[in-house]
């Protein structure tokens, strides 16, 4: 664990625009760098433990594809745009 000295030295270099933690890309302080970092590497793991490693891969093919307005899926169809489903 980091000393207190250290964690200001990080704070002080976050504050500059340095990112200071893996992850925490655009955190103005070391504390909301930690934040960012901490919400990322959660987030995916949390939307596969929701909707299933399938349906995680299937999003992973088709989520390029997804607006607002429909699905990733109905917007290849209507692009045209084939997506292999073996894979998944």
């Amino acid at each position: 664990m980091s000393t207190e000295q250290e964690r200001a030295e990080l704070d002080r270099r976050a504050k500059e625009g340095e990112t200071v933690v893996p992850g925490g890309t655009g955190g103005k302080s070391l504390e909301a760098q930690e934040h960012l970092a901490e919400g990322r590497s959660r987030g995916g793991q949390a939307r596969k433990e929701q909707i299933g490693t399938e349906g995680y891969e299937e999003m992973g093919l088709k989520g390029g594809l997804s607006t607002k307005e429909e699905s990733g899926g109905e917007s290849a169809a209507r692009e045209g745009i084939e997506i292999d489903e073996s894979q998944v």
